[in-house]
């Protein structure tokens, strides 16, 4: 890349300088992009360990065990204590594997598939076929 830009600057056509070097013009014309390995900072607002482990006290107590952080949020607010957002206690509850469907799902049996079984000639143990039954009829009856 630095030497389609050494070209350019040196009065070369866009179209010659990638053509010496190899490259795509898109390519050199693209927006380069912002590095992407940066760390972002930590939020400001972060819990802090002491902090997760009383809004993990509060979810499990016997008052709050069985219900939705949603429910719990609501009632702390009435009360005027505020411990953290909701979506906070469904990171500490998913932390802990504390949050699961609570949902009767349906719980479907595995399919058994049928089997075939090699049998003598003419019959098959996976169900006979209308064709199958009316050829052994034919072969069985006898000539009158």
């Amino acid at each position: 890349m630095g030497i389609y830009r050494e070209l350019r600057a040196a009065g070369i056509t866009a179209r010659a300088a990638a053509r010496l070097t190899g490259l795509s013009r898109a390519t050199v014309t693209r927006k380069p992009r912002p590095l992407m390995w940066v760390v972002p900072p930590a939020p400001v607002n972060k819990l802090n360990p002491k902090e997760r482990a009383q809004v993990g006290e509060v979810l499990d107590s016997p008052r709050f065990v069985d219900q939705p952080p949603l429910q719990v949020y609501a009632q702390l607010l009435d009360e005027d204590t505020y411990l953290c957002s909701v979506s906070s206690m469904y990171r500490i509850l998913g932390e802990h594997r504390q949050v699961r469907e609570r949902r009767r799902l349906a719980r479907h049996p595995a399919r058994v598939r049928p089997e075939l079984v090699a049998q003598p000639r003419g019959r098959c143990s996976a169900g006979t076929s209308p064709s199958s039954q009316a050829r052994s009829r034919a072969s069985t009856s006898t000539p009158t």
